[in-house]
């Protein structure tokens, strides 16, 4: 197997803005266009906020005139808990229509999969199917995260959450959860990988220290090597930069593209 995945198919390289919560939507652009990213996926909690359809509309141009795609919309939308709390999927949905842009990703719930009961189970699930029918209308795709306290967040926890949604518009994020084995990251990994739409980079040591990405290029080639093999065509976003530093977001992003095969 290839270290790297070909060229040919080599995949979108990215930034997740609120790896910068900090920093304007202009200086988040400035930054990925500087180190050669191909887009951002903007985050609702601060740079692209719920409902603000002029804010959308402004850093998709801005985005746009960079070069860069807007590849997500991160709206921490809560499946099952975010009507009831006062977050509409209808003005998250607007909002990535305004922006732009091809996926929203949404959590899951709030619950750890192994702590959730049945109708909680059923709330989530519920919800996923009216949120991706929703967003299918607009031409939008829904990607639920992988991660901890939520139904998406092991093993198991994926295992059952697809065999139970069968929504075609339906579609899953990865990431390298740090309290998961590496064999159970592996194997998250192959469960989701049907629905694979999109890969968060980053590397963390055991006490969930951010450390550059090129001390995890290891893993991180092992994992790229089977998405390359069933959805070669996968985004991976960088998160987590080290210290949250405008300054060590170069290093990473040389070492994601070189592990992509980008030039």
């Amino acid at each position: 197997m290839q270290e790297t995945i070909s060229a040919l198919k080599r995949p979108l390289s990215g930034l997740v803005s609120i790896s910068f919560r900090k920093l304007s939507p202009s200086h988040v652009v400035d930054l990925a266009a500087s180190c050669g990213l191909d887009g951002i996926e903007w985050g609702g909690d601060i740079h692209v906020p719920h409902g603000d359809l002029g804010q959308a509309r402004e850093v998709r141009l801005v985005t746009a005139a960079a070069g860069l795609q807007s590849l997500a919309y991160g709206s921490y939308y809560k499946l099952g808990e975010s009507e009831a709390s006062g977050l509409s999927f209808d003005r998250v949905l607007e909002t990535a229509v305004a922006l732009e842009t091809p996926l929203i990703r949404v959590w899951a719930g709030s619950v750890g999969s192994a702590e959730a009961d049945e109708v909680k189970w059923h709330e989530v699930c519920w919800d996923a199917e009216r949120v991706a029918s929703l967003a299918g209308e607009a031409g939008v795709k829904v990607g639920v995260e992988f991660h901890g306290e939520s139904l998406n967040d092991s093993p198991a926890g994926a295992r059952r959450f697809w065999k139970e949604l069968q929504h075609p518009n339906l579609h899953s994020l990865w990431q390298p959860l740090l309290p998961l084995s590496d064999n159970d990251k592996e194997v998250s990994l192959k469960i989701v990988m049907d629905r694979l739409c999109q890969v968060h980079v980053f590397h963390w040591r055991p006490d969930w220290e951010p450390r550059p990405l090129s001390e995890g290029t290891d893993e991180w080639k092992r994992w790229f090597g089977l998405i390359g093999s069933q959805r070669p065509s996968t985004p991976a976003l960088l998160e987590f930069i080290v210290g949250d530093d405008p300054a060590n977001l170069p290093a990473d992003a040389a070492t994601l593209k070189a592990m992509l095969g980008a030039s």
